[in-house]
């Protein structure tokens, strides 16, 4: 069973799977229906060729006829809660390629738990039952899976982001929570006009999947009141790791303390089996209720992953000050944070590779205000190739790569750097755009 939308840049791909998978049943919900007016913006969208017609078959479901019931459930007794796998988040490695980290409903539930653990002060920061929560982070994202459920708070949901009407909707429906990632942030405080509206309503708001610039942090906190609070964690961890408090002095830099029920230690980088003291750099290692209970038949990955006494390897480089607040210096994974989310130098690669005239490429992440990391792909043509500008690559890659995933920038090569035995190489790049960013 699956539930998609009628969005045909949604459905299409979703309706094959009926006739190539083990897939019986698509429950397909009407964009239309979730809005103010739905007449309205239905008609718009069809003019725009924006949504499609759903079969009327056995195989289709509307999320009409799915909520057309008398609400009655049968219990499903789960035997072990630490075995039991709840869910499979997909994530990536070193290599890019997706891995399923298998979820447990202990891991889910601690987790949650633990997030409201830390929103606890005097009086009680959020109270169960009664906050808005503005969803605007993809369910499929981890970051954004389950606190609002775990809370009972009312969730509105908003199928993409857009500044003016999440800031919309804060005013309007008095939002309490708001979980964000950095570039939502940076578009929220350059709206126009944002620093005369009300916006009042949030208790807690926070900022996840890439660094937070402390300038957008002060920024945002000006306009609402609210302290933006600064956290990191993994799909593998469920994914709670570390939280900025929200009492007390917020540390430039950092990315907070650890979570309740978590313990992070931080292993030697050239002899992971042995760990460093109090403000050395290793590589964060974490431990508790949340970590994972491995990769979905991939156990070969999990032994990769994981240290001799159960300890998670994040693959990010940090230390510990005296105080318990983390800070993250470095990625031994050859991944970028682009607004958020992980994107893989390699997936990029291999669509680069498919143009006609790409003989080699390169792709590296580089700085970007908004976004934290981009991806730039450095690409050497094809002998009698005709040049391709940084439009013509974007037009070709459109179908082939997500809006998060797309590059920003290209450069054309004669030649790419390569390692002594000859595989192409990435350092010199990136040594190449910090000196560029350094004389700018």
């Amino acid at each position: 069973m699956l539930v998609t939308l009628d969005l045909k840049a949604l459905y299409p791909q979703m309706g094959r799977l009926l006739e190539t998978t083990r897939l019986k049943t698509l429950i397909v919900g009407n964009v239309a229906e979730m809005t103010p007016a739905p007449e309205t913006v239905r008609a718009h969208m069809s003019k725009n060729g924006e949504i499609v017609t759903i079969p009327k078959d056995r195989k289709h479901v509307t999320f009409e006829e799915l909520l057309n019931n008398d609400g009655k459930y049968a219990e499903h007794p789960i035997a072990d809660l630490r075995e039991s796998v709840a869910v499979l988040q997909y994530t990536g490695g070193t290599t890019g390629l997706p891995k399923g980290a298998m979820l447990t409903h202990a891991n889910l539930s601690s987790a949650t738990a633990q997030y409201v653990e830390t929103t606890h002060t005097q009086p009680p920061l959020l109270d169960e039952g009664r906050e808005r929560i503005l969803a605007v982070l993809p369910p499929f994202h981890i970051y954004a899976l389950l606190l609002g459920i775990r809370i009972g708070a009312e969730i509105i949901l908003h199928t993409r982001f857009d500044a003016a009407a999440v800031v919309k909707d804060i005013c309007e429906k008095k939002v309490t929570v708001f979980p964000g990632v950095p570039t939502m942030y940076v578009a929220i405080i350059n709206h126009p006009g944002v620093e005369n509206l009300d916006l009042s309503s949030i208790k807690w708001c926070a900022s996840g999947g890439a660094p937070l610039p402390l300038e957008v942090q002060k920024r945002f906190q000006d306009i609402s009141g609210c302290r933006l609070a600064e956290g990191w964690g993994m799909t593998e961890t469920s994914p709670t790791g570390t939280f900025t408090p929200l009492e007390g002095a917020a540390k430039p830099g950092s990315c907070g303390i650890p979570i309740p029920g978590i313990t992070i230690k931080f292993a030697d980088v050239d002899d992971p089996s042995r760990y460093v003291g109090l403000g050395e750099k290793g590589e964060i290692c974490i431990g508790g209720p949340n970590v994972m209970k491995g990769y979905w038949k991939r156990a070969d990955a999990t032994n990769e992953t994981m240290t001799k006494d159960g300890f998670l390897r994040t693959g990010d480089v940090g230390y510990m000050d005296d105080d318990g607040y983390i800070f993250i210096v470095d990625r031994t994974k050859d991944m970028l944070l682009c607004g958020g989310f992980n994107v893989y130098p390699r997936l990029i690669e291999e669509a680069i590779y498919q143009h006609p005239s790409v003989e080699e490429v390169i792709v590296i992440g580089i700085h970007d205000d908004y976004r934290g990391q981009s991806p730039k792909a450095f690409v050497k043509l094809k002998t009698n190739s005709s040049t391709v500008t940084l439009e013509q690559m974007k037009d070709f890659l459109k179908d082939k790569l997500g809006k998060h995933e797309m590059i920003s920038g290209l450069e054309i090569r004669e030649a790419l750097p390569r390692t002594a035995v000859g595989k192409l190489s990435k350092k010199e790049l990136y040594d190449e755009e910090t000196k560029r960013r350094a004389a700018q």
